[in-house]
């Protein structure tokens, strides 16, 4: 199978990696950028786990091939933090209950993220709708729903 170079920007880092010419960026994150906080699970977009920012806009990296991202922002679930202080979302997530078993949540709140980036004051409907493709076998997503909109609040507010 045939390799090629890829330079990747991801998490405010330029990478170049040795990859397949087919290979997803959920390949390339989790294998050659041991970026494992992005999850895998059922690598047809169905479950959302493994959704990460792409300049700025939610996407399932399990459908989006590495050569499509090539000099174009990535941002993992490691690289939402900033000045190494969790992200509103990480902290509202803890806060609200909203993490249980933890699987989905890296998919969860990236997918949030994209969200909040899109819209600063989503009402429970926007919520529920954008994180419709991101699945949850935990819960009810009320507190997930209750997280986000606490996020987007301290956001708002600068915090």
């Amino acid at each position: 199978m045939s390799t090629r170079l890829f330079r990747l920007h991801v998490n405010g880092a330029v990478r170049e990696v040795e990859a397949s010419e087919s290979a997803t960026l959920l390949d390339v994150l989790r294998g050659p950028l041991a970026l494992v906080g992005t999850k895998a699970n059922c690598l047809e977009a169905e479950c959302g786990v493994c959704t990460v920012l792409l300049d700025g806009r939610a996407v399932t990296s399990c459908l989006v091939l590495a050569a499509q991202c090539e000099d174009r922002e990535v941002v993992t679930i490691e690289g939402l933090a900033e000045a190494g202080e969790p992200h509103p979302l990480q902290s509202a997530f803890l806060e609200h209950g909203a993490v249980q078993c933890g699987y989905c949540i890296p998919g969860m709140i990236m997918t949030a993220a994209g969200l909040l980036r899109e819209k600063h004051d989503p009402d429970d409907e926007e919520i529920r709708e954008a994180m419709a493709g991101t699945l949850c076998r935990c819960t009810g997503y009320g507190k997930i729903v209750a997280a986000i909109k606490a996020a987007a609040r301290n956001m708002r507010q600068g915090r």
